[in-house]
């Protein structure tokens, strides 16, 4: 599959973007969310594989840093506003329907490429909760965790962008991206942050301004 370039097809407004990190994440991290403080205007989810004792850590050190609220997801959180979730340790994080809004809930169900939490679950369900959407990043890390998740993102009319083999510490994960042509933008890790601005912005643009409020989907939601 090759994604075809943006200027070719509809962009749906970005509601949400996620984002897919391992090895090398923390600093990958640090740096993204430095670059996007004062420009976030939509909720972003990520995973980062680590033990589950840093993750809250983490969550406080790019808070810290970055001049963005960054928080360890916790079940039932609402995502409507322009905060930073980051998956807790040992748990998936997902999109879910609750009373007729968009919520991010936890669970412990079988790993996923061997880690939980898995990009591909947090990827998937963001498709379900905003279909086109979604704005997938996957950054630096081994494996190829993310890589089914963009495609569900892809398919859906949303779009991924991924970091690029010369800054990444590790490959893996874009690489398959990459591989697999569902990577619309390969990018330096330090033009990713302005790149997600442009696409936020422009998507909003395209659709006249006007907020999209995601679809409910089958599960008894409005």
């Amino acid at each position: 599959m090759t994604v075809p370039p943006a200027s070719l097809r509809f962009i749906a407004p970005v509601e949400v973007v996620v984002v897919a990190a391992s090895t090398g994440g923390p600093d990958a991290l640090r740096i993204l969310l430095s670059r996007l403080s004062g420009d976030l205007t939509v909720p972003i989810a990520i995973v980062q594989h680590m033990p589950p004792d840093f993750i809250a850590p983490l969550a406080r050190r790019l808070s810290d840093t970055t001049g963005l609220k960054v928080s360890e997801a916790s079940d039932g959180a609402d995502v409507r506003s322009a905060q930073v979730w980051l998956a807790a340790g040992d748990c998936h994080l997902r999109f879910k329907w609750r009373c007729g809004e968009p919520v991010l809930t936890t669970d412990r169900e079988p790993a996923v490429n061997s880690v939980r939490p898995s990009a591909d679950i947090l990827f998937r369900s963001a498709v379900e909760v905003f279909r086109g959407g979604v704005l997938g990043i996957v950054l630096t890390g081994m494996g190829q965790d993310g890589c089914a998740g963009a495609e569900a993102i892809v398919h859906a009319g949303g779009s991924a962008f991924v970091q690029d083999r010369e800054s990444s510490v590790v490959w893996g994960m874009p690489g398959a991206v990459v591989k697999a042509g569902l990577a619309e933008l390969i990018l330096p890790l330090d033009e990713l942050a302005a790149a997600i601005c442009r696409r936020v912005r422009h998507s909003h643009g395209f659709a006249s301004g006007e907020h999209r409020k995601p679809v409910p989907g089958n599960d008894g939601a409005p």
